[in-house]
């Protein structure tokens, strides 16, 4: 059977003037020439992309789309109307996003995060900008500590709305996130928290020791950039440690100490300062 909206692995079996039929076993497709590879032939197998067009017909493509049903990915407005928005996804027919699938009003030359969906009864494939509601709302294949992919799909007062591993739902705190961050932005991220009603919480940091080495080694190369001393010292307001090292004044603290403990730098009243033969 056809896999719309997935790529397929189907057989030429049939040539027309317009195109050829290309065949699954039980299902034919009609790949038209613009998209057919010159040296084609009957019976040979290829790659290709389905989906629909306008009258609801089944049609391949050599074309790759931006993503595929079931991913979520950032694209861009190409138009807007009465019934929903049309989306850029790489193919000549533009997605649609239903306006009863979107979460609020758009533009045009916008980009938002959008999951590509596929409609069981009439085989067409559609997106949605609501990612919460879209999203697996059972963690069970996700534990503290683990690595993760993330897309940042929503940046709210309390932080950065994230999907992760193109399944899951969670959130980067604005609090503990020390990096400038923008809709559509893909990061590694860790899982810090698995809340009992399913809610996730993230990290950009890896947790225990190795989020102490990798800000440790930050700030030696701040300093070394600085010619091995900068006025900062853990009475200095967060936001200016933030300038400075990009990281919160609890993770300065924490970097500092561990510095310190190998002697790799000397602080005074007057700020941090390299070891003689580190600068």
């Amino acid at each position: 059977m056809l896999r719309i909206g997935e790529m397929n692995d189907l057989v030429a079996e049939r040539r027309l003037d317009f195109g050829f039929y290309l065949s699954c076993g039980d299902e034919e497709v009609l790949l038209p020439n613009k998209y057919a590879p010159k040296n084609l032939t009957l019976g040979d197998r290829i790659q290709v992309f389905v989906y629909t067009d306008s009258e609801d017909r089944p049609v391949a493509t050599t074309l790759k789309p931006k993503a595929m049903v079931g991913d979520y990915a950032l694209l861009r407005v190409k138009d807007v109307t009465d019934f929903g928005t049309f989306f850029d996804w790489g193919l000549e027919k533009d997605l649609l996003v239903p306006l009863n699938q979107q979460r609020h009003p758009m533009a045009v030359g916008q980009r938002h995060v959008v999951r590509l969906c596929l409609d069981t009864e009439t085989r067409r494939v559609y997106g949605t900008t609501r990612i919460s509601r879209s999203c697996e709302k059972n963690p069970k294949d996700l534990m503290v500590g683990q690595e993760v992919r993330l897309l940042i799909y929503n940046i709210t007062k309390l932080g950065f709305q994230a999907v992760i591993n193109q399944r899951h739902e969670g959130m980067l705190y604005a609090t503990e996130t020390f990096e400038r961050l923008a809709i559509g932005d893909e990061k590694t991220g860790y899982v810090t928290q698995i809340r009992p009603d399913g809610k996730i919480d993230l990290s950009l940091k890896k947790p225990g020791h190795a989020s102490i080495s990798i800000s440790m080694e930050r700030m030696v190369r701040s300093l070394e950039a600085a010619g091995g001393f900068l006025p900062c010292t853990d009475k200095t307001p967060p936001e200016e440690i933030y300038r400075l090292f990009s990281m919160s004044k609890k993770e300065f603290k924490r970097a500092a100490g561990g510095l310190l403990k190998a002697k790799t730098i000397d602080m005074t009243p007057e700020g941090l300062r390299l070891k003689s033969g580190e600068n």
